[in-house]
């Protein structure tokens, strides 16, 4: 059933269309608005049309289609035969939106939504970049979750972002609302409610790929997006699972779902997100070291806790985790106070530290992390799939020396999956040998660029960062991927005036790298 709400619009919206019916056509199709805007209590933009009026004027009308009075136009100009009326009227700042009804033809309405700024000052969405995605007008939710299609179109015309306020868990998005809309990358929905925020840039979705999977039309198909607390049995699991670690959780657990429908609604499929980090907020019970809290990941069949990328703020009383991951998942925030007897006053204690309390490094024990010890292939790309919170695949590998029955082997296939790592032209991997630096760069960059945070280095640029090594002729087959880690903040000099790109690369240089990584791509508070 639809909100009573959308049904005195829609007796509006009718009643409009069968005014615009008895109206000649070609002043229907040569008559519009543009430049509409709804900020502060104002109300202004334009009317164009070819036809000409002594008296031109806009009636407004509030959600429900209750008449609110009348803009007349202060101004106008022609141009080719069209003529253009400017208005502006001063209307109460506390609907959503508003129903416009132009009187020069009498044919025409258009809808405005309210932009005035939001006291949350924006939210944070994107990739790897961090990148930001403002406030916009908002969408009240019915606990049903049901959202009529024509507004969200209207609003998605006006608008670049669009916040849905949820009453209950759930909104039900109709996809013929977002078909238009899905090739511009500035489109967005933030979609939120009292256990946290979901922003959902449009572009991720591939609306057509999705109906092909559930064998119907886009036009039929519906994307339902939840944010709903998880249930006590689960939240007493992340509990046992962070105190096994030697943390204690601070903010709720809470299950972002993401997932598509046809005409069955209870046959869903998951909406991939490929590598686009899609933001999500957590309220956090109490403020939180940045150093020692994680937002984490729960893995409901093997009950554990994964490290997922996030930031974390405090602002006027209010605390939170920006949860930035390409999955959808029960996520929570943990504080650990993790720190290892034989890295105390190493140079590279603070890295070892914030990655263990980020659950991206173990130790070798509970107590030790033997820092200078050489680190293999097999074993820095599980840290690299660490740091980008992928879901590791099952499965097995192209490799000749990687079988299923290898620790590392969904990690070598993850890791294979999203371009990170290649093997040797013997068709081999050769994970137990230890990494180089020149092979550790080359992962770290590939890391960056499946976390959309590698940068440009030119050819020129390439030869100026590699000239000051004069070892930098010893590099193999990385030159490109040397120059971006360096260019990046990743990857230092040995010395001043040499990068040792042979060198066995030691667990200390691999968390310094892999924390550079993460403070890059945004993953992590600086």
């Amino acid at each position: 059933m639809k909100p009573a709400v959308f049904k005195k619009t829609a007796q509006v919206t009718v009643l409009m269309l069968i005014i615009s019916a008895l109206l000649p056509v070609l002043a229907f199709a040569a008559t519009g608005f543009k430049n509409l805007t709804y900020r502060d209590g104002t109300v202004s933009g334009s009317v164009y049309s070819d036809v000409y009026s002594e008296n031109a004027q806009v009636y407004l009308y509030d959600p429900n289609g209750n008449y609110l009075g009348t803009a007349s136009t202060a101004t106008y100009s022609v141009y080719d035969g069209v003529y253009t009326y400017n208005f502006s009227s001063s209307v109460s700042n506390s609907y959503t939106y508003l129903n416009l009804l132009e009187k020069v033809t009498d044919s025409v309405y258009g809808t405005v939504y309210n932009s005035t700024s939001s006291s949350s000052g924006g939210h944070k969405g994107g990739g790897g970049g961090g990148s930001y995605i403002p406030s916009g007008p908002s969408i009240t939710v019915s606990s049903d979750g049901y959202i009529d299609a024509n507004t969200l179109i209207n609003a998605l015309t006006n608008n670049d972002v669009i916040e849905l306020v949820l009453s209950g868990d759930t909104v039900l998005i109709p996809a013929k609302a977002l078909k238009d809309f899905v090739g511009d990358k500035n489109k967005a929905l933030v979609i939120s409610n009292g256990n946290g925020t979901y922003t959902l840039p449009l572009y991720v979705l591939n609306l057509d790929g999705l109906a092909d999977k559930l064998s119907a039309s886009v036009d039929d198909m519906t994307i339902k997006v939840s944010i709903s607390a998880a249930g006590d049995s689960v939240a007493s699991d992340i509990q046992a699972a962070a105190e096994a670690l030697g943390g204690t959780v601070a903010s709720g657990s809470v299950d972002f779902d993401l997932v598509a429908y046809g005409t069955d609604s209870t046959t869903t499929t998951p909406v991939e997100l490929g590598n686009n980090y899609i933001s999500r907020t957590l309220p956090l019970t109490k403020a939180v070291d940045p150093s020692k809290a994680t937002a984490v990941v729960f893995d409901p069949a093997s009950k554990k806790l994964s490290f997922a990328p996030a930031l974390f703020s405090s602002e006027d009383d209010s605390n939170e985790a920006t949860i930035k991951r390409n999955g959808n998942s029960i996520y929570t925030v943990i504080e650990l106070n993790k720190s290892f007897a034989d890295s105390q006053g190493h140079w590279a204690q603070s890295y070892i530290d914030l990655l263990a309390n980020k659950l991206v490094i173990d130790g070798v024990t509970d107590t030790s992390f033997e820092p200078e010890r050489n680190i293999t292939r097999a074993e820095f790309a599980a840290l690299v799939v660490r740091a980008l919170g992928l879901d590791q695949l099952a499965g097995g590998s192209s490799f000749t020396d990687v079988s299923s029955g290898d620790w590392f082997s969904s990690v070598v296939a993850t890791a294979v999956n999203a371009k990170i790592i290649d093997g040797y032209e013997d068709h081999t991997f050769r994970p137990n040998q230890p990494i180089t630096r020149e092979e550790l760069s080359a992962m770290v960059v590939r890391a960056l660029a499946y976390a959309g945070a590698k940068p440009d280095v030119s050819a020129d640029r390439q030869a100026e960062l590699l000239a000051k090594f004069s070892d930098s002729n010893q590099i193999v087959w990385a030159q490109q991927e040397l120059a971006a880690a360096i260019e990046a903040g990743i990857v230092d000099g040995m010395t001043d005036t040499t990068i040792a790109p042979s060198k066995q690369a030691t667990r200390a240089q691999s968390a310094a790298m892999l924390k550079r990584l993460l403070t890059k791509a945004d993953f992590i508070n600086n």
